[in-house]
């Protein structure tokens, strides 16, 4: 829901003494809001209910009611409605604490039934006779010593004294009835106090944080915020209404199952479906241990669990994705990770807000530079694009996760697109660490052996290769694809070559050797349709040019075809390449087409099935 494209942001060094002040003050952080848990739980659910009542808000304010009266009137439903739940609650726990003892019939006869069942089974019956013994060793008492005994009885026993409290007076116990509500009825007060507040200066506090993240862009800052609130407020909105809904559905169900307390436990199961994953899990656990105490047979348990394994599954797998998209924005992850930490730092409450609160500081990671880190945590966005996937894979000699990402890509895209979108911004990378002295020669040489396995791996097998050559008119003069400098040259070669491969182009690739003086004299203009110089160089075309000169003094008349696949982005050098007469392509499926023109492709009846679909594609 929350997974918006964007530019990707430039990462700057973190000096070693910056990130211990910053884990430092994490540290603070979290012992600041343990301690102030007291007051930071009532904040923190008065901001998630100020997201959820924002939109009724911007509704009563489009229909001219002040704010105000508007502010005023939301507040006090909201309230009316939490105390009528919270008597609905109280009455239905009153309730099944009086009915409690009429079930016990029924728990005794389904133990007989169990104690029956298992009687037939000598392993159940050696387990229960160890469990007995076991109980019965632990309640023994301890063999005291008989001087003890003598000396115990020698004593004369003392005289019991029995001491009474005075009976409560009216005062007193009103104040035993009335300290148990005194710290709930507290916290509720300061919730609605902070809530009021927050709806009333939704505006200036707004204001005040962008003036703290990003005052040097106010525009940007601000739409992101409201961009942010207005997504927050839609999601939480959404899931209190879908989980009140999912509450009602079971409460209903249970009811026509016969569970007593229907009520109660439709409304526990809205709460705890706030808890991710095991939420509803627990609130199926309850109503069926009550319905096996309840109903004398096993019918109404087999119902409970029925209501609960159709309804849960229809929500979260069906109704869930429509409503809020593919995903919240939260790996999973993260999402268990957010419940342990709020757990235990805030408690029970803690479970149910950490989801909501987890969200909250993903969507303030993406749309503030300060808290990127934030959504690179707990986002589900992938923390690496397929460029640097691709590029860090390349240096880590492990091309298997690169061929099967470049295998899903290639389930909707062309090849030519998969070089131009991954692998040549990838290799881009690699050069630039390259010209900035931070990639030696032996990384550059694994890179490029990872390249040539990732091209053996994607290309046409043995078979279709040689299929290949024997259609195309231009096998006895493949198309030579030259690397002009290095290892990274040489692996956007193999990459070309990969590409003329598949759309019915024989390809060679040779390495930088190829350009020096000893290669030259024995390379024939018979021997290649055309020579395509690969180079990485994203700083000048003085290489380009040194290699073109080379080979024109060899092959005056040659086919050259220029792969600056380093120049993408800078029309100039582009241009000045171009001004010497040879085409250049700074993209692979710019030189597809313009190798297409210069070499005539096989006919299309007699193209592989697999290299008509990668030209039809491209």
């Amino acid at each position: 829901m929350f997974n918006d494209p964007g530019l990707a942001r430039v990462t700057r060094p973190v000096h070693r003494e910056s990130r211990t002040l910053v884990f430092l003050g994490a540290l603070a952080l979290i012992a600041v809001v343990y301690i102030g848990r007291e007051v930071f739980v009532p904040v923190a659910l008065a901001v998630l209910l100020s997201f959820v009542l924002s939109p009724v808000l911007l509704v009563l304010r489009r229909l001219r009611i002040p704010r105000t009266l508007g502010v005023a009137g939301v507040v006090m439903l909201t309230f009316i409605g939490l105390l009528a739940l919270g008597a609905v609650v109280a009455t239905q726990v009153g309730q099944l604490a009086s009915d409690l003892p009429h079930y016990q019939a029924n728990v005794r006869d389904k133990i007989r039934d169990l104690k029956s069942t298992a009687s037939g089974s000598a392993t159940m019956e050696r387990v229960a006779g160890m469990l007995q013994d076991l109980s019965s060793e632990l309640d023994r008492p301890d063999p005291q010593p008989k001087l003890q005994l003598d000396a115990a009885a020698a004593v004369q026993r003392p005289i019991p004294v029995e001491i009474r409290a005075p009976e409560l007076g009216t005062l007193a116990m009103l104040r035993s009835l009335g300290e148990p509500l005194l710290h709930p009825l507290a916290t509720t007060g300061i919730i609605f106090i902070f809530l009021i507040f927050i709806l009333l200066q939704r505006e200036d506090l707004r204001n005040r944080f962008i003036r703290l993240a990003g005052a040097h862009d106010i525009q940007r800052t601000t739409a992101a915020l409201d961009d942010a609130g207005a997504r927050l407020s839609r999601f939480l909105l959404t899931q209190v209404v879908l989980n009140a809904g999912f509450g009602c559905v079971i409460g209903l169900g249970l009811g026509l199952i016969g569970v007593p307390s229907a009520m109660l436990w439709g409304l526990l199961a809205a709460v705890l479906r706030f808890v991710p994953y095991i939420g509803a899990i627990i609130a199926a656990l309850l109503p069926s241990a009550l319905a096996l105490a309840v109903d004398p047979g096993w019918s109404m348990v087999l119902w409970c669990i029925v209501l609960f394994a159709v309804v849960e599954p229809v929500v979260g797998h069906i109704i869930e994705p429509l409503l809020y998209g593919r995903s919240t924005g939260l790996s999973p992850v993260a999402v268990i990770a957010s419940a342990t930490f709020w757990t235990w730092l805030w408690g029970p409450i803690g479970l149910v807000l950490a989801t909501p609160l987890t969200l909250c500081l993903v969507v303030l990671g993406r749309h503030v530079d300060q808290l990127e880190f934030l959504d690179v945590m707990l986002g589900d966005s992938p923390p690496l694009s397929a460029p640097e996937l691709f590029y860090q894979r390349m240096l880590a000699g492990d091309p298997v996760e690169a061929s099967g990402t470049a295998e899903d890509f290639l389930k909707d895209h062309a090849l030519c697109a998969y070089v131009d979108e991954v692998a040549l911004p990838a290799l881009r990378l690699a050069q630039a660490d390259f010209e900035r002295g931070a990639l030696d020669l032996e990384r550059i040489e694994r890179i490029r052996l990872s390249v040539q396995e990732l091209v053996y791996t994607l290309g046409p097998g043995e078979d279709e290769a040689v299929a290949a050559t024997e259609s195309t008119p231009t096998a006895d003069r493949p198309i030579l694809c030259i690397g002009a400098r290095t290892g990274l040259d040489e692996a956007a070669a193999m990459l070309a070559a990969m590409v003329l491969g598949a759309n019915g182009l024989t390809a060679q690739v040779e390495g930088p050797s190829r350009l020096q003086r000893a290669s030259l004299i024995s390379l024939d203009a018979t021997q290649a349709a055309m020579i395509l110089v690969s180079a990485m160089d994203s700083n000048s075309t003085a290489l380009l040019r040194y290699a073109v000169r080379r080979l024109r003094r060899r092959l005056p008349h040659a086919v050259i075809l220029l792969g600056a696949w380093g120049l993408s982005d800078d029309r100039s050098l582009r241009n000045s390449l171009e001004e010497h007469g040879d085409p250049v392509s700074a993209r692979m499926c710019d030189a597809l087409s313009a190798a297409r023109r210069l070499v005539p492709p096989s006919p299309p009846d007699k193209t592989l099935p697999r290299l008509e679909r990668s030209a039809a594609a491209s």
